[in-house]
């Protein structure tokens, strides 16, 4: 059975949040047709496979 959640305190809830930092993802220097392109690691099979240009 669903229970509600308990209120949390607003200096609890900015302190949960400041914990989540965004990182930019590492380029990568990847040559397609020719040309030099920089794009994220885990994408450089999708580029070579031309599902992304």
């Amino acid at each position: 059975m669903a229970v509600p959640k308990r209120k949390t305190s607003r200096s609890n809830t900015r302190h949960r949040r400041a914990q989540w930092k965004a990182v930019a993802p590492e380029l990568v220097p990847i040559v397609v047709d020719g040309k030099r392109i920089l794009v994220p690691r885990h994408l450089i099979p999708a580029y070579r496979r031309g599902f992304l240009s």
